[in-house]
């Protein structure tokens, strides 16, 4: 069964300032996530930028956790902590 899943990141404070060193990197995993078709959409939260959420459909959440272990604003320290939660859609498609 496939289920949507939602990682949502809880980032640093200097998060802004520091994500451009690896930018490029994560951007690259989350279009290769998105080109398999695990990952819907993803994006940051402004005012203030402290949490970001990627929404994802999957039978389970192994990729999610792959991605989360290989993304280097985990490794480097511009995420805080993060989340994978089962999201039941009620409305939309």
């Amino acid at each position: 069964m496939t289920t949507l899943y939602a990682l949502i990141y809880h980032v640093a404070n200097d998060y802004l300032e520091r994500r451009g060193a690896f930018r490029a990197e994560h951007l690259g995993l989350a279009m290769a996530a998105h080109e398999r078709g695990e990952l819907l959409l993803g994006g940051a939260f402004a005012d203030p930028a402290d949490t970001a959420l990627l929404i994802w459909r999957t039978g389970d959440p192994a990729p999610i956790e792959a991605f989360v272990a290989a993304d280097p604003y985990v490794a480097n320290g511009l995420v805080k902590r993060w989340e994978i939660r089962p999201w039941t859609v009620v409305i939309g498609g």
